[in-house]
């Protein structure tokens, strides 16, 4: 399985692939899309287009994104909400089924601490995935994300089965 990490960010979209397979987890790619443009609408669009450029060349089965994380700024949380619309949007576009996640979920599920810094989160990634050439904190973010939907869906299907076995 593909997956495609987003850490929304109305100025810097991080992304980031991993492959899966039983007991395995790899680095396909990451990196960052730079949002441009004079007002709101240019800059995500900008993310759009960069994103479906994203989904094309690396060909994800299915994708990860965080949710919005609620602060004391309203106006920079609506417009990351805005940004993350538009990623959730450009992904149900693609026909990508999409998990989302807490920030401490992804936290705890690749560092093992929910409050886990920025640096730990680094850590993990670059312990789990040797080898790897971050591209920023925002990719990281992103290999992160990807991650911890491996690891939550792997454990959704060893539920599934144990269901269905159950069931015979």
């Amino acid at each position: 399985m593909r997956v495609l990490g987003i850490d929304p960010g109305l100025r810097n979209m991080g992304w980031g692939v991993i492959d899966t397979a039983p007991g395995r987890i790899s680095h396909v790619a990451n990196g960052v899309c730079h949002s441009s443009g004079e007002d709101l609408a240019e800059r995500l669009l900008s993310l759009h287009v960069q994103l479906v450029e994203v989904i094309g060349i690396w060909t994800p089965d299915v994708a990860a994104i965080e949710q919005t994380f609620v602060n004391k700024d309203a106006v920079g949380t609506l417009k990351l909400g805005q940004a993350r619309g538009v990623a959730l949007m450009t992904l149900a576009q693609a026909g990508l089924r999409v998990g989302e996640y807490a920030p401490n979920a992804v936290k705890k599920t690749v560092v093992g601490v929910g409050h886990a810094a920025k640096d730990q989160v680094d850590y993990m990634v670059r312990l789990q995935l040797p080898g790897v050439k971050l591209n920023g904190p925002d990719a990281t973010d992103a290999l992160a994300i990807a991650m911890c939907h491996a690891h939550q869906s792997r454990g959704g299907r060893g539920l599934e089965m144990a269901l269905a076995k159950a069931k015979t």
